[in-house]
C-alpha cells in the first residue's frame, strides 16, 4: 500500500482549512486516513504560528516507513527544517515562446531602423538649411 502524506480540504466555501494527514495513496482526497498529523490553515497571515502545525515526530516516522509526502506538505516540512530544500524544476511558463520572440525581434529592428530613418532625415533637414544660409552671404561678398 502506497502512503502519501497530503492535504485533505475541510471548512466551508470560501473558508479554506486543510488537515496534513496520512492516506493512501488510492483514497479520495477528503475520503479517508489512516492518521491526521497536523493542520494547515491559509486565511491567517504567513507569519503567523497557527498557519501550519505540524506532529514532526509522527511525520518522520511514516516518511521512514516510506510514506511519501506531497509538493506542498514537502515545502511545508522544509520550512521545519525538517527535510533539506529540493531543487525543483523552473518551467519557466512565463517565458514567451518562439513565434512570439521572434515578432518581438522584428518589431525591434523596424523601431530600429524607424528611428535611424528619423535621425538621418532630421540631419538631412538641418544640413540643407545651413548651407543655403552660407551660400547667400558668400553671394554678397563676391558682389
Amino acid at each position: 500500500m502506497a502512503i502519501k502524506i497530503r492535504l485533505a480540504r475541510g471548512g466551508s466555501k470560501k473558508r479554506p482549512f486543510y488537515r496534513v494527514v496520512a492516506a493512501d495513496s488510492r483514497s479520495p482526497r477528503d475520503g479517508r486516513f489512516i492518521e491526521k498529523l497536523g493542520t494547515y490553515n491559509p486565511l491567517l497571515p504567513k507569519d503567523s504560528e497557527d498557519r501550519v502545525k505540524l506532529n514532526v515526530e509522527r511525520i518522520q516516522e511514516w516518511i521512514a516507513q516510506g510514506a511519501q509526502p506531497t509538493d506542498r506538505v514537502a515545502r511545508f516540512l522544509e520550512a521545519a527544517g525538517v527535510r533539506d530544500k529540493a531543487e525543483r524544476a523552473n518551467l519557466k511558463k512565463a517565458v514567451p515562446g518562439k513565434k512570439a520572440t521572434e515578432r518581438a525581434k522584428e518589431r525591434e529592428d523596424k523601431a530600429a531602423k524607424a528611428a535611424e530613418a528619423a535621425a538621418a532625415a532630421k540631419a538631412a533637414a538641418e544640413a540643407p538649411a545651413e548651407a543655403p544660409a552660407e551660400t547667400p552671404a558668400e553671394d554678397a561678398s563676391a558682389e
